[in-house]
């Protein structure tokens, strides 16, 4: 970021969506672990397996997202 560009604090509700989001990424990868692990098909273990590497990338942003406002989340007035 340049610095012309300042990061505007989030509102509550916008990290509050963004936890929400890492929780769903967390389940997905959670459920396509398991159907992996569980299934017969050589396709559908590797598609779950796929899956649950797009879902921790996801995670990883939504993460750090909120790790980069961190630190405008004191100067927040609420």
């Amino acid at each position: 970021m340049n610095n012309n560009q300042q990061m505007q604090a989030l509102s509550c509700k916008e990290l509050e969506y963004i936890a929400d989001c890492i929780s769903n990424e967390s389940m997905q990868i959670k459920l396509c672990s398991t159907i992996a692990a569980q299934s017969q098909n050589q396709a559908v273990r590797q598609a779950c397996q796929q899956y649950v590497q797009t879902h921790e990338q996801h995670m990883q942003m939504l993460s750090d997202c909120l790790r980069q406002h961190e630190q405008l989340a004191p100067a927040q007035v609420q």
